[in-house]
């Protein structure tokens, strides 16, 4: 009976994951078709050119870079929010609904939002930052500073829908452990770092690999505010992929990169789970 419930799952699973992953991993090892000329069997020639491409390595530094930075910030966000909202403050519903409304917009929405934001002299950032006295420059068009805008947009994006999951988690904790520490006498950090935080974790390991794992293929943004410019300072790996299999038409060496990511992925989220559910379970 077990067998028997998981199989649509697992069929769902298997049709829309592991089969497409094999197809690519198949795919990269074959040069691509052009008109007449069929596909032919290169071998590793397409992961040879990706290691000598250097607009892949700059997307991957861009995409390490990029989630280094909005994952500890959206979990970091996403806490404070839920704290924020779990007591009994008034107004708790409506600030509730204010931070999770960026969650239901769609992320084409939401990047035309900051695109009108980071606009160099009538952009939002630029009339704030005018008031101290900060001249106006081109956010989106420098690359210093365009990667950090990228990252603004995800964290707003994603903090609110983080949120959801801490609040509920933070639901669940008795109350009369945290009142038994305050009897104790211990000071609110305390309690927060000892008792609540550790109970947290279990959700914090949840909340770390969706993180992650959007960070590596959110690039709806990328393609409305910037098309990966400027010189591939924004160019992120998945946004990448898309570019070389529907503009570049090299669907090979796209599956090749395809393969690349999703190692990356599954390691750096085994990594996670190893790291942190072991201090969840460590006593």
């Amino acid at each position: 009976m077990a067998w028997l419930l998981l199989l649509p799952a697992a069929v769902l699973l298997a049709a829309f994951t592991y089969v497409p992953a094999l197809g690519s991993a198949l795919a990269s090892l074959y040069s691509t078709p052009h008109g007449a000329r069929p596909a032919r069997f290169v071998g590793l020639d397409n992961y040879a050119a990706m290691a000598a491409d250097p607009v892949f390595w700059r997307a991957l530094q861009n995409s390490v870079v990029y989630a280094a930075g909005t994952v500890p910030l959206a979990i970091g966000l996403a806490l404070a929010m839920a704290l924020l909202v779990n007591g009994s403050a008034p107004g708790r519903g409506l600030l509730r609904t204010a931070f999770f409304l960026p969650t239901v917009l769609p992320m084409i929405a939401v990047a035309n939002i900051w695109l009108f934001f980071f606009t160099q002299d009538y952009g939002l950032v630029d009339q704030l930052l005018g008031l101290a006295g900060v001249p106006p420059r081109n956010w989106l068009g420098g690359p210093h500073t365009v990667l950090g805008c990228m990252m603004a947009v995800a964290v707003w994006k994603e903090a609110g829908f983080f949120m959801i999951f801490y609040l509920a988690a933070l639901q669940t904790i008795p109350p009369n452990l945290r009142e038994a520490a305050a009897i104790d006498g211990d000071r609110r950090f305390y309690v927060f770092r000892r008792v609540t935080l550790p109970l947290l974790m279990p959700t914090t390991v949840f909340v770390a690999v969706n993180a992650l794992i959007n960070a590596f293929r959110l690039v709806d943004h990328v393609i409305v505010m910037t098309n990966g410019g400027p010189d591939n300072a924004s160019n992120l790996l998945l946004y990448y992929v898309y570019e070389v299999a529907f503009k570049f038409w090299d669907t090979s060496y796209a599956a090749a990169l395809t393969l690349v990511l999703l190692v990356i992925l599954a390691t750096l989220a085994f990594t996670q789970f190893a790291v942190l559910d072991r201090r969840t379970h460590c006593r």
